[in-house]
Formats: C-alpha cells, structure tokens, sequence
C-alpha cells in the first residue's frame, strides 16, 4: 500500500476526537487529535506503515495531561539536601488553598503586612530584625543593591564563590550596581588588607563564608570579631553571607557549620542566609541584622519584586514555629540529621527485607545543597545490583537511589520505614 494510501485511511479530526471518551472535552479532544494525527503521518513516512492505533494513541496522550509533572519521590540518596529533588523536604504545613489573613490586621480590621506572620519569630530566634525575599541570592542582591549601589563593597579574593548555576559574587555584585574592591590573595587575606582598600567611597565590608567548598593548607582570613571592629572604628557595616542557614549548632551531630547567631553576636551588621538548606523550610532568603540596616532593605522598591508568596510564608511561618518551640523532629532535615546509627541501621534492615540477596553496609550520608562540604555522616546503606535503579524510578512514587562502584545504594537516613507511599513503591 502506498503512502498516500495509507494517509487516506487515517480518520479524521472529529472522527477520532469523538473516540477520546475518559470525560475530556470536545474541544480539548480536537486539539489532541489534530496532534495526534501529524504523529501518525510522521510514523508512516519514517516507517513506511502505521505502527499506533489512532484511538489508543489520543487517549494515552489526554491522559498525559492528567498526570503532573512535579510529583512526589522518595528520596534514598542519603543526601538530605538534594537540589534535584527540592532542597530540604518542609514540615506539615496547615491547609492554604483557601483565603487567609495574609494582609489583614484581624484585631483592627486594616491591612496588614505579609511579614507579620515570620518576623516576630525570627525576631525571637535571632533577636534581630529581618526580612524574607525570595532565594538567597535575592537577598544577596537586595542587600549589596541597597547598602551599596554606586559605590564600593571590599571583599576577599578567596571569597569570590559561584553560588550554583554559574552564579558568582562578582556578577551579582556588578548587577546590583556596587562596585567590587578585591584584598588579600586568593589563600590568605589580612586585616590590613580592609584597612587600606577603605576610601570614602566604601560603604560595606563583605565577607563570605565558602559554604560549597574548604581551601586547606597555608590559608587565613581575619576573624569576625576583627572584621567588624574595623567596621566600627571606620563606621562602614559589615555584612556576611552565610548562605546554609545554620541556627542551631549542630556538631554534636558531626556538623560543624557556623550559626546566625555567633556571627550577629560577633558584631556583625547585616547577616543573610537561605531558608531551604540548614534551616530546613522553603526556599527563601534571609537578611537580619542592625535595625536600620533592615529597614532601608524592606523599604528599597526591588524588595516587592523579590518578596515571598503565600505558600511560601505559610512554609517558613511552619518551619520557624517549630524552631521556637524546639520541636526539631518535625523539622525533616533536623529529625534526618539526630537519626541514630542503631536506628538507621535497623531501617536499612527493614528496607533490605523486601529485596532478595540485598546487603546491609555501613556507608556515609551527605548534607548537599550547597551546604558543608567535605563534611559526611555516617549510616547504614542497602546494597542492591544496578538492574534495580531504573526498575525503582520507574514505581509510583519513584524510589530514588544513588549508584556507587556499581551497585545501587538506598539510605534509610532521607527515608521514613513507616511512609506508606514508600512501602508502595517497595
């Protein structure tokens, strides 16, 4: 048969529209099919013959629709910061679908400020004022765009990091309109080195913490409290990114990462970190610090173009709360990161149970995120062949592992045993 035959026999728009049945409407149904039949024409002039049932072909495709895109997966990388999968898993968050009082006074009756729902409570964890935009880097610029804009910001050579997604402190810095003083050398940086770059034109002093990286060997940079002296004797701010949003101090959990509040107690001016990486919430970014500092950031007409939404604020307001009152374990990263070895391993056996010939290893977590590296915890691991990684992402919700040295290795530390969706996916 030939292949204007074969055309001629395809049905026609309404025709094979009028097959989709499943609820869909016509119109939606005329779209696909339109689809659906260039499809076709296209398979019969690659192959020379029609390989898919027209029928069958639009209703898979109108079901597609049905189906979202972003979904649930269960997480058994041991890596509890996973960017690919969302950062930091949020805690149980009340019902937002509806209205809220997200900009109402509900004692006078006026508007009211979306900020009033957060702030309050990180007044009480930092016992400094803040603001919320809308990742990290936003803060990042908010603040050098603010503070800075026009004028000079001295940073340290071994400071200059790409934050992810070839994002670096330079080019954030050039966008806000700050210029950029470089001191010191790329290993080691001196008080000095401030001292001398500072004119009359320097409005902050920056400092970085390389929060995704370490430089080992014959380095050095000046302590904070050295830092923000000269910033008090020469009356310029010293402001610090500290990029993963350590509140709590955490080494006792193998963790050693600076917290929000040594670096504010050290004196300095203005700090800003995320919200989705060592605090445990959803995607923000935080600015606290001096109360004039703050203000001038919340009134700078960009911070309306980076501010939070309301899910997001119902996020945050969750994940703070349970930081005030010391719930920790209904934080996820912060119950993942005080698991027990005797509780990991008894879940690894758990988990092991329901595969044949899998082993049980001793192995290592990882925060990830952009968060301490070089830093990994230990954990027990369920070793299983690599046959098994696509069978697992292929479940509903996905199961998704690590492959290391050939083998498939889930991590009972990012994954809850009692999770029924993840016993399904078993």
């Amino acid at each position: 048969m030939s292949l204007q035959d074969q055309f001629r026999q395809l049905p026609s728009v309404d025709e094979l529209a009028s097959s989709a049945g499943g609820g869909f409407s016509h119109e939606l149904a005329v779209e696909e099919a339109r689809l659906v039949l260039d499809l076709l024409r296209t398979e019969i002039r690659n192959h020379g013959t029609l390989m898919s049932d027209p029928a069958t072909l639009l209703r898979a495709q109108l079901e597609s629709l049905r189906q979202p895109s972003l979904q649930p997966v269960r997480n058994a990388t041991g890596v509890i910061l996973h960017t690919n999968l969302g950062r930091a898993p949020l805690p149980e968050l009340p019902a937002q679908a509806w209205y809220s009082n997200l900009e109402y006074d509900l004692q006078t009756g006026k508007r009211g400020q979306r900020d009033t729902h957060t702030l309050g409570l990180l007044r009480k964890l930092l016992g400094a004022p803040a603001v919320l935009v809308n990742n990290g880097a936003a803060a990042v610029y908010l603040a050098l765009h603010e503070l800075a804009a026009g004028c000079e910001v001295i940073v340290s050579r071994g400071e200059l990091i790409e934050i992810g997604d070839g994002f670096r402190i330079p080019d954030i810095m050039a966008r806000s309109g700050a210029s950029l003083v470089e001191v010191g050398a790329t290993n080691k940086t001196r008080i000095e080195d401030y001292r001398r770059a500072i004119t009359d034109r320097t409005r902050l002093l920056m400092r970085v913490h390389p929060s995704n990286f370490r430089m080992e060997g014959f380095t050095g940079r000046p302590s904070l409290e050295e830092l923000t002296a000269l910033g008090r004797e020469t009356g310029v701010p010293v402001y610090e990114d500290l990029g993963s949003g350590c509140l709590l101090d955490l080494r006792e959990y193998g963790v050693r990462e600076p917290t929000i509040g040594q670096s504010l107690q050290a004196g300095v001016d203005l700090v800003s970190f995320s919200g989705d990486k060592l605090l445990g919430g959803p995607q923000a970014g935080i600015l606290a610090g001096r109360e004039d500092l703050v203000h001038r950031i919340r009134r700078n007409p960009m911070f309306r173009a980076l501010r939070l939404d309301k899910l997001v604020i119902a996020a945050m307001e969750a994940t703070l709360r349970h930081m005030v009152l010391r719930e920790y374990d209904q934080i996820p990263v912060l119950r993942m990161l005080r698991i027990s070895l005797d509780e990991l391993k008894g879940r690894a056996e758990a988990i092991a149970t329901h595969f044949e010939g899998a082993d049980v290893i001793a192995g290592e977590s990882l925060l990830g995120g952009g968060s301490t590296p070089q830093q990994a915890l230990p954990t027990w691991l369920v070793s299983l062949p690599p046959e098994w990684d696509s069978k697992l992402r292929a479940q509903s919700p996905p199961l998704i592992g690590r492959m290391e040295n050939g083998r498939l290795l889930l991590d009972p530390r990012t994954l809850c045993v009692g999770d029924p969706l993840l016993v399904r996916a078993l």
